[in-house]
């Protein structure tokens, strides 16, 4: 089985081989950051599996023994090695024990455009400042079970495909479509173009319960901002709609991943 001829031992904590999965826990040389090379890196069997299963081209695996053979079946038409070292190796190398086991590291995709996203989507999450790597990551993790079709990225939003983020998704963010606006706010009018209706989620009294907000009807944006200062009154205004959650009296505000999971299961319908 061409799997087989695959596996390589790996056991010099300098072998050039495992170059893509070194010092990850050092900031300005990971390589998962647009400074280094750029890579996605997947951590753990679940999330492996995700990977391979997604348009990000593999690149390598790095594991001990036990988590590589468990992926023996999935790696099997792929032409890629598969890196097997002991945990202390593993660890010298990646920069930190690694209790899941197994890494995979591939190449971005080509990114997708707004108007591409727009127009094969009926719901679309939308994000403005939001530059917490694991809000980021649930926030994926949140649109792929109840439904979004894709999540757009306004001004201040970090990077989805860091490693922190498509850890905390549990490796959705590599099946939810993403893209880049070029131009905040002024790109929310692609989505009324594409007959969106826009709605900004803000705790402001003002706004539309969401009970009577109707997200369910037609293709909507839910848009959401980052949990300090929340979506800025640019934001809020370029929006059809003002939409609130209604909470207990005492607490002003969700979690963005929180208030995402919630507005998107309004936009579902189930």
């Amino acid at each position: 089985m061409r799997y087989v001829a695959q596996i390589v031992e790996v056991t010099d904590v300098e072998d050039p081989r495992v170059d893509d999965f070194r010092d990850l826990s050092t900031a300005d040389r990971r390589p998962d950051r647009p400074g280094g090379r750029g890579l996605v890196i997947a951590e753990g069997v679940v999330v492996v599996e995700r990977l391979v299963a997604s348009p990000y081209p593999v690149r390598a695996l790095l594991g001990v023994r036990r988590r590589i053979e468990a992926l023996a079946d999935l790696l099997a038409p792929l032409d890629v090695p598969a890196y097997v070292a002991e945990p202390d190796v593993m660890a010298s190398v990646v920069g930190f024990h690694l209790n899941r086991g197994v890494l995979a590291v591939a190449d971005r995709a080509p990114e997708l455009t707004a108007e591409h996203l727009v127009a094969t989507s009926r719901r679309l999450a939308v994000l403005e400042g939001v530059g917490d790597h694991e809000n980021l990551g649930a926030l994926f993790r949140n649109a792929a079970a109840l439904g979004v079709d894709g999540v757009l990225l306004g001004e201040g939003c970090s990077d989805p495909l860091y490693r922190r983020s498509v850890r905390v998704s549990m490796g959705h963010v590599l099946r939810v479509p993403f893209t880049r606006l070029k131009s905040w706010p002024d790109d929310l009018d692609l989505l009324r173009d594409g007959g969106f209706r826009v709605a900004a989620l803000t705790p402001r009294a003002d706004a539309v319960s969401l009970r009577e907000a109707a997200l369910d009807s037609g293709p909507v944006a839910v848009v959401l901002g980052s949990e300090g200062p929340g979506l800025t009154e640019q934001a809020i205004a370029a929006a059809d709609v003002a939409v609130r959650i209604p909470m207990a009296g005492g607490v002003d505000s969700l979690n963005v991943a929180t208030a995402g999971a919630i507005a998107f299961h309004a936009m579902s319908g189930i």
